[in-house]
């Protein structure tokens, strides 16, 4: 891909918490106008990915470039320029409590732009239209159902019609049909609206339906990529077992640990209780 069509690069990322080692060189790319999944398994860093896309991490080796800046070298008012060029649903929503949903979606629009309350308002309701939801415009958050108050996340996410939406875990703990709803909203906005979506999961089937393209990350790297029907025809062991949710594979249940046994005599009998 030719740089112009790359809106996200990642390259030769390293990142750690302290001693803990999240990314070990992660390398890739992120064209414009595509959904772009980045999957991998609890702990593997996807979170933390979007933190250091937007600039609330930076990484102790490599670069991330976003719309041709270095994220991590910007001053930071360019920061917070360039954020603005950006949405987020967070992966509990993150609504304000206080506030309607009106108010929610109204809260980024105003704190970005100074326009005038006549403008915000048809913003806000066509935000709320587009997720299906002008009609809950005056309810509270703790009013809302899971699937609702992800939908109102999504509005908000997109009510400055970012340049770059990203969504962490936005599927989680919906059912069935919410989940579909809003897979089906994050494609058709990202295409109504000319986005460029990245969504981290760890949902394998609703992801293949939804995305042009997919990354899989694993022990921070990257160890798999293309589009969805190609990654579900490889042979390569971690792929395999993860897309396909094989029980048997590289990837154990158990955290790394000694033998139970050893542990155990380590540890000596236990003490009876008193009485």
């Amino acid at each position: 891909m030719a740089d112009a069509e790359i809106l996200v690069e990642v390259s030769d990322l390293h990142f750690s918490y302290g001693e803990l080692p999240i990314f070990r060189g992660l390398s890739l790319k992120i064209p414009r106008g595509k959904v772009v999944a980045i999957l991998g398994g609890s702990g593997s860093g996807k979170s933390t990915l979007l933190k250091l896309i937007g600039g609330q991490l930076d990484p102790s080796r490599g670069w991330v470039r976003v719309a041709g800046q270095l994220v991590h070298k910007l001053p930071t008012d360019e920061l917070y320029a360039l954020r603005r060029k950006m949405g987020m649903m967070f992966q509990v929503s993150g609504l304000f409590s206080d506030l309607s949903v009106y108010e929610n979606i109204a809260f980024p629009i105003r704190e970005h732009y100074n326009l005038p309350e006549e403008l915000v308002r048809p913003l806000v309701l066509m935000k709320l239209d587009a997720v299906g939801l002008r009609g809950a415009r005056d309810m509270m958050p703790s009013e809302l159902s899971g699937g609702m108050a992800r939908r109102v996340a999504l509005a908000r996410a997109i009510a400055t019609d970012p340049l770059l939406a990203m969504y962490d875990e936005p599927f989680g703990g919906l059912d069935p049909i919410s989940l579909n709803a809003i897979a089906q909203l994050i494609r058709k906005l990202n295409d109504a609206l000319g986005l460029t979506s990245v969504v981290v999961t760890y949902d394998v089937s609703e992801s293949l339906k939804l995305v042009d393209y997919l990354y899989v990350i694993a022990e921070g790297r990257l160890v798999g990529e293309g589009a969805p029907e190609e990654l579900l025809d490889s042979e390569q062991p971690f792929l395999k077992q993860f897309l396909h949710a094989l029980p048997d594979g590289p990837v154990r249940f158990h955290f790394p640990a000694p033998p139970l046994e050893a542990a155990l005599r380590l540890n000596g009998p236990a003490t009876p209780s008193a009485g």
